[in-house]
């Protein structure tokens, strides 16, 4: 579902909101009808907050941009599901979770998976 142009309107949609809520986008990827981000979340901010506010701006701006494409992919009336997963990547080296991002167009490879299942997942 998601092209490349609006896995790029998205990204910068995402960075945007990240800088206003003081928090920074280390990682964007993103592939048939899901994204995966790496957040530095400001101590300051609820997760769920900005969990909130990523996925209202996107949805109103891929919506607008993009209707003719996504209008027979909505959950019901919403463009993203109502729920998310928020990892913490304390246990893990951030090389490991970026290059995680990066690679899900790709199959994973055998070591991939040994790595994944170390991570803790929460």
């Amino acid at each position: 579902m998601f092209t490349k142009e609006m896995l790029d309107s998205t990204k910068e949609v995402i960075k945007e909101t990240c800088e206003q809520m003081q928090c920074e986008l280390l990682e964007f990827g993103g592939e048939g009808d899901h994204i995966h981000l790496m957040v530095s979340v400001h101590p300051k901010v609820a997760v769920s907050n900005l969990v909130g506010k990523l996925k209202g701006k996107s949805s109103y701006m891929i919506r607008r941009n993009h209707w003719e494409q996504v209008k027979s992919k909505l959950w019901g009336n919403h463009f993203w599901s109502p729920s998310y997963c928020v990892v913490s990547c304390g246990g893990a080296s951030l090389d490991v979770v970026k290059k995680y991002i990066e690679n899900q167009q790709e199959p994973p490879s055998e070591k991939a998976v040994k790595t994944s299942k170390s991570l803790k997942r929460v």
